[in-house]
């Protein structure tokens, strides 16, 4: 999946108007004005279709959940230069609040059955021997039982 999708997907997701999602990404003190939102948010096919960048969809992801967390004391997190599908997928629980069972039953919900080894898996560091990397059919399926959830 494309950082460009997973902003459209969010955005669709949620139902966020323009005026959400600049609001997302100012909670990370991030300045986007409506144009260039909407250069993000073309379709694939379009050849005006600007590219977001890893760093761009780390900083939306990160106002997402201090959108739906509040902002932490101290420091804020400095977002990510290189996404994985990995770092998406744990954003994405945390900002949508969900714990590894509620991950487990979406994807059940979608009939794509996920063991929790597998499912932990995806959250362990890269180091670890026993980490996997979540391939973007995971996240695809990821993104569908969301819709599915929250839609």
């Amino acid at each position: 999946m494309t950082n460009n999708d997973v902003l459209r997907r969010v955005r669709y997701i949620l139902k966020f108007d323009d005026l959400k999602m600049i609001e997302i990404f100012k909670l990370t003190d991030y300045d986007v004005d409506v144009a260039q939102l909407h250069l993000w948010l073309r379709k694939e096919e379009d050849p005006l279709l600007v590219d977001l960048s890893d760093k761009e969809l780390a900083i939306f992801l990160n106002g997402m959940i201090i959108d739906s967390r509040g902002k932490r004391e101290g420091p804020q997190p400095e977002p990510e230069e290189h996404l994985s599908n990995n770092l998406i997928l744990r954003k994405l629980k945390i900002a949508f609040n969900l714990t590894s069972d509620d991950i487990l039953d979406m994807f059940d919900s979608i009939d794509k059955h996920l063991g929790k080894h597998e499912l932990s898996a995806f959250f362990r560091s890269p180091n670890h021997r026993s980490y996997r990397l979540c391939m973007d059919q995971y996240l695809r399926n990821f993104m569908n039982a969301l819709q599915l959830r929250f839609g």
